[in-house]
């Protein structure tokens, strides 16, 4: 396993802040989300604005992030480190190879150009892969993100660039058929884990740095595809 570094300042909580880590998560990164969902790129996307190849871009560098996670979560589910939080209902890499090879053809991994963004969002979470709360504040903005409003992009997407299901398996999740159910489960795991005095601070700081991540690669997207 690699050495983790230590994660950005603790997030500061105030004496009303809620008791669970989900809704700790959830408050404490509302900014963070805010900035990361209304860059250009995205709202550029999501409006129909750009093209298929600006989509397929997007897609190259979440396959790399998205690698990196589950990389990093079978490691600590390897160690016995997971605390059963890490699923195997919400795998996307397999979803990101289909997509990708449907969307660049069948030498896909030499055609797609991962981003500097990327890059350092994927060592990221290489070194979280033993520290689960760390790793659960990634999982936590990506895959209820992917469950939620990821389910109103595939429809953008599809009516906007012409999709049916081949390049949108993405946000198909084949293994979750009831995605509020299951969302409500998630967040009742990420309630049970036992973490240490202070760490849910360093949990929710986390869970904002990855936003910070998100909005870089965003604005990297945004530079090279609007122009």
């Amino acid at each position: 396993m690699t050495t983790v570094v230590e994660p950005p300042a603790p997030a500061v909580l105030v004496d009303d802040a809620p008791e669970t880590l989900s809704a700790r998560l959830r408050a404490g990164t509302r900014i963070q989300h805010e900035t990361a969902e209304t860059q250009g790129f995205i709202t550029a996307l999501m409006k129909g604005e750009l093209n298929r190849e600006a989509y397929a871009d997007f897609l190259a560098q979440h396959y790399a992030i998205y690698v990196a996670l589950e990389e990093s979560g079978e490691a600590l589910r390897a160690a016995g480190a997971d605390d059963g939080i890490v699923l195997d209902e919400l795998v996307r890499v397999p979803s990101l190879e289909r997509d990708l090879e449907f969307l660049f053809g069948a030498d896909w991994r030499t055609e797609i150009d991962i981003l500097p963004a990327t890059e350092a969002y994927a060592a990221r979470l290489r070194e979280l892969d033993s520290w689960l709360g760390g790793w659960v504040a990634h999982a936590y903005t990506r895959y209820l993100g992917d469950l939620s409003g990821g389910q109103i992009i595939r429809t953008m997407l599809q009516r906007h660039y012409g999709f049916g299901t081949e390049g949108v398996t993405f946000y198909h999740f084949a293994d979750v058929p009831k995605p509020k159910v299951f969302k409500d489960e998630y967040r009742a795991r990420l309630d049970a884990l036992e973490l240490a005095d202070g760490d849910s601070e360093r949990v929710v700081a986390e869970a904002q740095h990855a936003f910070d991540l998100n909005t870089a690669l965003f604005r990297e997207l945004g530079a090279r595809h609007l122009g």
